[in-house]
């Protein structure tokens, strides 16, 4: 995929992969993460990784790479004068990565720290708490860098196999964004890939959702605040209700004058952050506020969220509100979009999942085309007891502590 963006000092090749933890089992949970890993640690024409990272380097290139539920990203961003070479580099780390034994195994010790720091971070922890508490014993619900079990029982012959099955043209997407002649690049990708695996892909398994009742989960920390997300199952990234929904999150819970950050903070002194975020996958959604309150006072920041959801579901929205939050989102993703890997991601990840490809233009003009009576009727479908859901993560053994108070 060509992404031209005229005058652009910088150029970025992405390669993005469905690979991520829900196309896992549970005994392999982690190991896409794991995989992204060991891509930079050599191949057959770079055989170390420091003969990866300096030629990065040399260029003055920034690159990394991410594993999501769904998606294994790997990427790099230099002067488009480098082009060929960063494009040459991604490609010889997607089709010819070599695996060496030695620094699988103290790989191993680098990502059970990795996941031991997310444990020690309580309000990233405690999402993983809230999907656990959503999916259970599904690849969903699991963690993506895996487990300490699992990450150590991995060996040399699981990642030949797991990027087999998963690393293939049919589920590949290539983007080169900068300031670049199309035709050429387009030739220069089907070169740099031609020797890409032409077979199909694993598949992974379906989500499946039940619930009836709102449903509580909690983790007991050592902690100075109270970690709390509460949330409601929504729906996947194709559904037409999309933006609808991700401007209802903006009033809800998104920039200081949300109606959350007003509530918690400016009224009621309670925490720091709060926000209100959208997760959005190819079969599955949520919509989650999130907050670090004091642990004194959690009944009351429990409370105060709540009382937003059902304002928000119960009363109609007054336009200066609506307008203000419709500028919100259209400014912000104008502002997320002024660099080449930026560009990158955001055609990317329309493409790799097979969606509809929409211009920032096109974009804005949905949202654009919303109304206060659209964003009550989606409150109404989603913001209910049957779908609600709170994870917390803090001072607590009693599972049962806060689930009187989870209704809206």
């Amino acid at each position: 995929m060509a992404v031209p963006i005229k005058n652009a000092p910088s150029v970025t090749v992405m390669s993005l992969i469905e690979a991520g933890s829900e196309y896992e089992s549970r005994q392999m949970n982690g190991i896409s993460h794991f995989l992204e890993h060991m891509c930079f640690k050599g191949t057959e024409k770079r055989p170390k990784s420091i003969d990866i990272s300096r030629e990065f380097d040399s260029l003055g290139a920034e690159h990394n790479a991410f594993t999501d539920k769904e998606v294994t990203c790997y990427w790099a961003r230099a002067h488009n004068k480098h082009t060929d070479k960063i494009l040459d580099i991604i490609s010889d780390m997607y089709l010819h990565p070599t695996f060496p034994a030695n620094d699988l195994e103290t790989e191993k010790g680098v990502i059970v720290e990795e996941i031991n720091m997310y444990k020690d971070l309580p309000q990233r922890l405690v999402h993983e708490v809230f999907d656990e508490l959503l999916y259970g014993d599904q690849p969903a619900g699991r963690s993506i860098a895996g487990t300490e079990e699992t990450v150590t029982s991995f060996k040399r012959d699981d990642f030949i196999k797991y990027r087999k099955e998963h690393y293939v043209a049919s589920a590949t997407t290539i983007v080169v964004a900068g300031d670049i002649d199309v035709p050429s690049i387009f030739k220069k990708v089907q070169k740099a890939f031609a020797d890409i695996p032409t077979s199909q892909n694993d598949k992974k398994k379906k989500v499946t959702e039940k619930q009836s009742e709102p449903k509580t989960r909690v983790q007991f920390k050592e902690t100075d605040q109270t970690h709390v997300v509460i949330g409601v199952r929504t729906f996947d990234f194709y559904d037409k209700r999309m933006p609808v929904l991700r401007l209802l999150s903006a009033v809800l819970g998104n920039g200081m004058s949300s109606r959350l950050f007003q509530k918690m903070r400016e009224e009621l002194g309670i925490c720091y952050y709060v926000r209100s975020g959208i997760n959005d996958y190819t079969d599955h959604g949520t919509l989650t506020i999130s907050a670090g309150v004091d642990s004194g006072r959690v009944e009351q920041g429990i409370k105060g969220i709540l009382d937003e959801i059902i304002r928000i579901r119960d009363e109609k929205i007054p336009e200066p509100e609506l307008r203000k939050a419709k500028d919100y989102l259209i400014g912000n993703m104008y502002l997320g979009l002024e660099s080449s890997d930026e560009l990158a991601n955001f055609y990317g990840s329309q493409e790799i999942f097979k969606q509809e490809i929409k211009t920032p233009k096109e974009i804005e003009a949905e949202i654009e085309k919303i109304t206060s009576a659209d964003v009550s009727k989606l409150a109404k479908e989603i913001l209910k007891n049957e779908t609600l859901n709170m994870a917390i993560v803090g001072k607590y053994n009693d599972n049962d502590k806060f689930k009187g108070i989870l209704r809206v």
